[in-house]
């Protein structure tokens, strides 16, 4: 059976693409900070037949990412999939952010995806595959008080357009989910402020559609961004 690696997946978009996964016959390496919940969706799938390996990873401890998804791996198998789900928002004034705040975004939401797909992609190299990362309309939208999350997004989208390019020869795929908003846990978050309509914006299972949409591609194609936006448009 096919195998996915799935960072972000105790909750939200990246458990319910896991669940839908899962059903449809793959195996999974699933992460998350909280190895509780992770076992906790894990005991059925694996009721379901799937392999499942899970491993609690804080993508905010940079000096333990390489070692931690080895680990993982050795435990579960060689992904053929990798989901980048894992993500963090943040409002307010930019020039206001304290600097540690701005650090914190970009490591979660970017510098980490850099390490997690260096930990991983080598490893998946020999027999192919792909890599989604899960990315944001505010990648090419500015929207006031969410200026770090526009730009951390933006970077991203730059990211995986160039490891598509350098990795194409290797038998590795690279493409992003781009999403409008999705009602999350996200926006429960300490560091979100918002008072946008969350009746309004996508569902997780639209998103995970999505997900396991581009998973399943044939290897002979790529979709290199999937846009999905709520009937509504922007917030």
């Amino acid at each position: 059976m096919p195998t996915a690696l799935i960072t972000g997946a105790s909750r939200g978009i990246g458990r319910r693409t896991a669940e839908l996964l899962a059903y449809r016959g793959w195996d999974l390496l699933l992460t998350a900070r909280n190895l509780s919940q992770l076992e906790e969706l894990a005991i059925p799938l694996r009721s379901s037949g799937s392999l499942v390996a899970t491993a609690a990873i804080d993508l905010i401890d940079s000096g333990s990412i390489s070692t931690a998804f080895a680990s993982l791996m050795s435990k579960g198998g060689t992904p053929s999939i990798l989901i980048n789900n894992a993500g963090a928002a943040y409002t307010g004034d930019l020039l206001a952010m304290p600097l540690e705040h701005w650090q914190w975004l970009f490591q979660l939401n970017l510098t980490s995806v850099m390490q997690v797909c260096s930990a991983v992609v080598p490893v998946m190299r020999p027999q192919g595959g792909l890599v989604i990362n899960v990315s944001s309309h505010a990648a090419r939208n500015a929207f006031p008080q969410w200026g770090a999350y526009c730009t951390t997004k933006a970077a991203l989208s730059a990211f995986t357009r160039c490891l598509a390019e350098e990795e194409r020869q290797r038998g590795i795929r690279a493409c992003t989910l781009t999403l409008g908003a999705v009602n999350t846990p996200l926006w429960d978050a300490e560091t979100v402020h918002s008072d946008f309509n969350r009746h309004a914006m996508l569902t997780v299972d639209q998103a995970a559609d999505a997900l396991v949409s581009l998973a399943e591609q044939p290897s002979n194609q790529v979709i290199e961004d999937l846009t999905l936006m709520p009937a509504a448009g922007a917030f």
